[in-house]
């Protein structure tokens, strides 16, 4: 075994050198004697980097108060009631009504195929294995799977529950949410997912519980309570001698069943997540990954995903990690804050008196359940299961079977030989029941937004004229470490008569800018129009993060950052809502806006942070809204929706819903033309008609236009 050992020294050299690049390149720019941008695609990585230091340093100093066993176990408490409270609960238990659906023996182990039931018309499918060669009660071992298309049937796991097996070790193999035979999102005619990853059948359907306050964090983790309910109660096993185990995504849902579970008597952890969001060094977005392993407002909370080991002390623990997945799996903090937060778990280990109960223990090798891995995990609980000090030196005979033959129903579908309940339409389900209140609650509350300073004025950059208009570049301060930057397209005629309006583009203010495009021609009317960034579009798109190539790429993704956001308790949406307002403020004190009514319109996928903002104005006068998504219920009444996460809200629905926060400005107009369904489908003037029908304050109209007749009407 080697340990990588990494020094504050060595983080903060890194952290210094790349800050003291950093700012040199900022004064450089700032020297310069003509326009002075900035590094806008800076902000925000650097706004959540402020964000999550503050959630690293809180939670350190709550771990740091952990000397005594009191203080230990009020904090495993703690852990245990906060997590179910993040991920939307505990469930009810309900009967499992197990059965058999067949049988097969192969030498040192009898192979039982088992349906049961998580939930009420959930179905799980799973492989018991019986060891022949050994006399009862045996061992038990929930074995949990990582993220396998084919789930259980994935040959390596195969092998090690079939090592674990012949070795004595009664054995519980299940498939997990959206892999194996229970893919939802199924292709016409096959049991095979139509989605691209078993990555995206968790995070798919993950997005859409998030707006109900439900995660498929808690999906996941109750299967795996439920399983071991069906593995406890059987009676070749010694319910004393219960362990878990699994690989990468069954690493980390190990790890969750640990922190829920005191059945438990041993656990090993092989290739989980154990990255904190929060942790020293912090590379935006940081360690975001599937939906299950994002704690929803985990960092303000001093919760991080290695407090889910805190519950199972002193137990017997062993984590197993691949050093090459800070590169080739996990992002580039994986190892280093591992092994400091690892550190951190074996000091309260030493203050229960176990110290020698916990370890850590790495491989060369690529991220896998290989078979120097399995060999480990067949020696962590021989010791601590069967107290044997006999080490096992070589794996017992192993043979894969094909996926069919460890099939539980005949088509390999639980959707379509059982006609099973999905994580979509158990969420549907769940909003049916859900009316969401008439009244919007405190709306800059509800989406984290912070309101502006009243003294707050923009930075005139530059001006130039243009064939129709003058335009001025400008900038407006709105968040630690975050500048807007917005072009001010003003009138050499103008009409106080017709309002500043503030215009918000998906893509951001290099659009429609040009001399013979929609704004300047806005602004030869007599109109002021201001067109800007906000956080992550346009110029304020985030810049790569450090690390491999493929880290890199998905991590600069919106929706990285949008989960990021959501996991400190700062969503993306409320941070622009915190820009429009932001921007509303400093225009209002602006010369060429100064005593004229100030409007707002946006158009697609900005149209709703424009919504929140408007609503949370009052001076903003009037908003017109195009093409933009009818409502938070739509996306959960869709199977196949299509809607960017940065305008989820945890939540969101047991509170209130676009049409509230609309009919929350009345008497204020606003505008909703063309809106579109969960699916970004034109919806039906009607249809929008009866979402609004209790918002007086808005009219509809029928197609999402967005030219000179239709700004226009903002008067």
């Amino acid at each position: 075994m080697s340990i990588l050992r990494v020094t504050r020294r060595d983080v903060l050299r890194v952290s210094l050198g790349a800050a003291g690049i950093a700012g040199a390149s900022l004064r450089a720019q700032q020297d310069y004697p003509g326009i002075a941008y900035r590094e806008y695609a800076r902000c925000l990585p650097d706004y959540l980097r402020s964000v999550a230091e503050k959630a690293y340093q809180y939670r350190n100093n709550l771990i740091a108060g952990l000397t005594a066993g009191e203080a230990v176990r009020e904090r495993q408490r703690w852990t245990r009631e906060t997590f179910w409270r993040l991920v939307g609960g505990m469930p009810e238990r309900t009967p499992l009504n197990a059965r058999t659906a067949g049988s097969f023996e192969r030498p040192g182990y009898k192979l039982e195929k088992v349906i049961y039931e998580s939930r009420p018309g959930l179905f799980v499918t799973a492989n018991l294995y019986i060891p022949t060669a050994a006399k009862p009660p045996f061992p038990g071992v929930v074995f949990q799977l990582g993220h396998a298309v084919n789930g259980k049937s994935s040959s390596l796991y195969q092998k090690c529950c079939q090592g674990l097996a012949r070795l004595g070790y009664l054995v519980l193999a299940f498939d997990p949410m959206g892999q194996g035979e229970r893919a939802y999102y199924l292709k016409p005619g096959s049991s095979l997912s139509r989605l691209d990853s078993a990555d995206d059948e968790h995070t798919y359907p993950g997005r859409q519980m998030l707006l109900l306050g439900d995660t498929s964090t808690r999906f996941q983790t109750w299967d795996a309570v439920r399983s071991l309910d069906y593995l406890a109660s059987h009676p070749l096993v010694d319910p004393t001698r219960l362990a878990s185990t699994g690989n990468s995504g069954g690493g980390t849902l190990t790890m969750m069943l640990a922190a829920v579970d005191d059945r438990l008597a041993a656990a090993v952890a092989s290739c989980p997540n154990t990255e904190n969001l929060a942790c020293a060094n912090f590379n935006p977005p940081g360690s975001t990954d599937d939906a299950e392993q994002n704690f929803v407002d985990a960092g303000p909370r001093g919760f991080a995903r290695w407090d889910l080991f805190y519950p199972f002390a002193p137990k017997p623990l062993l984590v197993l990690v691949s050093a090459r997945d800070f590169f080739g799996t996990y992002s580039p903090n994986y190892i280093a804050n591992g092994w400091e937060e690892f550190q951190k778990l074996r000091r309260v280990y030493e203050v229960l008196g176990r110290a020698e109960d916990v370890a850590w223990q790495d491989t060369p090798l690529p991220h896998g359940l290989d078979y120097n891995m399995r060999l480990r995990i067949y020696n962590w609980f021989a010791r601590w299961l069967q107290r044997s000090n006999e080490p096992v030196k070589e794996e017992p005979p192993v043979n894969v079977e094909a996926d069919e033959t460890l099939w539980c129903t005949e088509t390999g579908s639980v959707v379509r030989s059982l006609k099973s309940e999905t994580p979509f339409t158990l969420t549907r389900a769940a909003a049916a029941r859900i009316r969401t209140p008439d009244k919007a609650p405190p709306l800059a509350a509800l989406v984290r937004a912070d309101l502006p300073p009243a003294d707050l004025t923009a930075r005139i950059m530059g001006r130039a004229p243009s064939a129709r208009a003058d335009v001025e570049a400008i900038e407006v301060p709105s968040a630690e470490r975050v500048w807007l930057p917005a072009w001010l397209f003003t009138s050499r005629k103008p009409d106080a008569s017709k309002p500043a309006v503030l215009a918000l583009e998906p893509s951001g203010r290099v659009n429609n800018w040009r001399e013979d495009d929609l704004y300047p021609a806005l602004a030869a009317e007599g109109f002021t129009v201001c067109l800007p960034d906000l956080r992550g579009l346009g110029d304020l798109r985030p810049e790569f993060p450090r690390g491999a190539p493929g880290h890199g790429r998905f991590h600069q993704e919106e929706e990285a950052y949008a989960w990021a956001s959501m996991m400190l308790g700062k969503p993306l949406l409320g941070q622009r809502v915190t820009d429009i307002l932001a921007l509303a403020q400093a225009l209002r004190a602006h010369p060429a806006v100064k005593g004229r009514r100030l409007v707002l319109a946006a158009r697609g996928t900005v149209s709703v942070p424009a919504l929140f903002a408007a609503a949370i104005d009052p001076g903003i006068e009037s908003a017109y809204l195009s093409g933009g998504l009818v409502s938070y219920r739509s996306l959960v009444e869709t199977e196949s929706y299509a809607h960017p996460f940065a305008n989820f809200l945890p939540g969101v629905l047991l509170q209130t819903d676009l049409p509230q926060v609309a009919a929350s400005a009345a008497p204020r107009s606003f505008v909703i033309a063309g809106a579109v369904d969960g699916s970004n489908k034109p919806l039906t003037e009607e249809a929008v008609r009866r979402a609004y029908e209790r918002a007086p304050n808005v009219r509809v109209q029928p197609a999402a236009a967005w030219d000179l007749a239709a700004l226009r009407q903002l008067r």
